[in-house]
């Protein structure tokens, strides 16, 4: 297995697909610029495989966020400055890795995909 980095979205906020969009693009780079530089251009050589996946709310998305904080991998927690759809400080999505596929698949393997 190589390495990925997953992006749990809430679903009940019901985001507009450019505002879905922009907000995993926001996680994505946010956790991939938290990461160490190692782990990026390995994840990167493989083709910086990304997956989004479901999560029902903001109590299940701290969830993920503290279960993935107990494994040390790295997360971005991504919170809308509410310009355009969403009220100032909504938490919209969680950025978890890139790492090691098996590290994250333990934390995020039995959430569904968006």
């Amino acid at each position: 297995m190589g390495y990925k980095q997953v992006i749990l979205v809430r679903t009940d906020l019901k985001l507009p697909k450019g505002k879905l969009g922009s907000q995993c693009a926001h996680a994505s780079v946010e956790a991939a610029l938290k990461s160490s530089r190692d782990v990026v251009d390995e994840w990167r050589s493989e083709g910086g495989k990304k997956v989004v996946l479901k999560a029902a709310d903001l109590n299940e998305l701290r969830k993920y966020e503290a279960l993935a904080r107990k494994e040390k991998l790295t997360t971005a927690l991504i919170t809308d400055a509410g310009h355009t759809t969403l009220e100032p400080g909504t938490v919209t999505c969680l950025g978890i890795g890139p790492d090691k596929e098996e590290r994250i698949d333990r934390i995020t393997g039995k959430l569904k995909i968006l």
